[in-house]
């Protein structure tokens, strides 16, 4: 290594904090080679490194690890957290000119998180995200907030060696009654080997049921040891006050309804009828529960909320007869790899022309896609060519992304879009 690299490395001061150390034994730094193609895209602000863009790599490294990646001439370029078995080999940390990676640096990248956030949300909305994993600098870890429990998930095992550090650093900032740990699948194995295990509580009180939180007003229930996501979808908070708006005076079909979120904003919102669509008898009796503890609330509480256990696809084409003023559409991931792109897209399709028949004249349709595979504009024109099919007439009125404590700062994190149309 010559004196310009050397200098480098002294800059870069590279041995983690304590608050972050794994037990790995001293050895060289970990340097990387990318190819020029990572290059350019390290230099653009993309924060993933693949294994088939590693050109050069001095020696073997291991989860967790802190891995230096150089340019062509030999120069610093970035710094991310190594995972020799994820084809997302390398999570960038910091890219630019070389910076100390101590206990500072990552106290004022937490604080930066938290202060995008703090002026957000009222005493009224008490879920929300803390942090948006590499959008908001923190690269395969999310942050949750349920009211004064809050939820830690990872997403890559390059964090378990970091957790207890992670743990402290949360503690400190935010002082939660509870910190729960959830894990992706493909970290659960790894996990497993340092007696870690999804649904776990790391901080607090044992838990045996769901937490309650607020959003808008609005009490909801969080399943947070074992429910989707982190127990809830905090992502569609946005749509949901949206959909509110649409909902006077409407009879409601909520399609592939979960816990009922989209349900209890349009009842809120003065809905006279909302019908829960969902293949799941859980769900079902989760957005039963949300309904119940919303009960004091009397638009609520005039609205007739009814249930339907069915696949949606299956049901739209059952019941044609059937007219609501408002229909929403938002289905799980129908595109969870590339390859299932055309098919996804077809699907989209063929959803919005079986909805369409139930809707009424002068009606609104809202659909969303949690497809990072089906780009906005695949999205919105498979719904477009499926309301212009119908030969009805519409009107666009809305395009959605992603609310503002799920920012999207990369093409891969861009999975959340949604399309309001009217119909006459």
């Amino acid at each position: 290594m010559n004196r310009s690299s050397r200098r480098k490395e002294a800059l870069i001061g590279l041995q983690a904090p304590h608050i972050v150390t794994s037990p790995i034994k001293p050895a060289p730094r970990l340097k990387l080679l990318v190819r020029p193609a990572a290059e350019n895209s390290l230099r653009q602000g993309h924060p993933w490194v693949f294994a088939e863009s590693i050109q050069n790599q001095n020696r073997e490294g291991t989860a967790g690890e802190l891995a230096v990646i150089y340019d062509r001439q030999d120069r610093f370029l970035a710094i991310g957290l190594f995972d020799p078995d994820s084809p997302i080999r390398v999570r960038v940390l910091h890219t630019g000119k070389p910076v100390t990676l101590d206990d500072n640096w990552w106290a004022k990248r937490m604080e930066a998180s938290l202060d995008r956030r703090r002026a957000l949300f009222d005493h009224e909305t008490t879920g929300f995200r803390w942090i948006n994993g590499e959008s908001d600098g923190w690269p395969g870890l999310v942050l949750d907030r349920y009211a004064n429990t809050l939820v830690l998930k990872l997403y890559t095992a390059s964090w378990l060696p970091r957790l207890a550090g992670v743990q402290a650093m949360i503690l400190k900032a935010l002082a939660p009654d509870r910190l729960v740990l959830r894990l992706s699948r493909n970290v659960q194995d790894a996990a497993s080997r340092t007696n870690l295990s999804d649904g776990m509580v790391l901080h607090g009180p044992a838990l045996a049921e769901p937490v309650a939180f607020l959003e808008s007003g609005l009490r909801f229930e969080a399943e947070v040891l074992r429910g989707q996501k982190t127990g809830f979808f905090l992502d569609q908070r946005e749509n949901r006050r949206q959909v509110a708006k649409l909902a006077r005076a409407a009879r409601v079909l909520n399609a592939f309804s979960f816990s009922g979120g989209f349900s209890l904003y349009a009842a809120r919102g003065g809905a006279v009828r909302v019908t829960d669509l969902d293949i799941s008898a859980h769900a079902l009796e989760s957005s039963r529960r949300n309904f119940a503890l919303n009960a004091s609330d009397s638009a609520i509480a005039a609205c007739r909320h009814e249930r339907a256990q069915a696949d949606t696809f299956e049901w739209l084409a059952a019941n044609l007869r059937m007219r609501f003023d408002l229909i929403i559409l938002d289905p799980p991931s129908l595109a969870k790899r590339e390859s299932e792109r055309a098919r996804a897209i077809t699907a989209y399709q063929r959803l919005i022309s079986l909805a369409l028949p139930l809707l009424a004249r002068q009606g609104a349709l809202v659909a969303c896609s949690c497809s990072a595979h089906v780009s906005e504009n695949e999205f919105f024109n498979a719904v477009r060519k499926a309301a212009a099919f119908s030969r009805r007439t519409f009107t666009e009125v809305l395009t959605t992304a992603h609310a503002p404590d799920h920012p999207a700062t990369f093409p891969e994190a861009r999975y959340l879009k949604g399309i309001y149309l009217r119909f006459t």
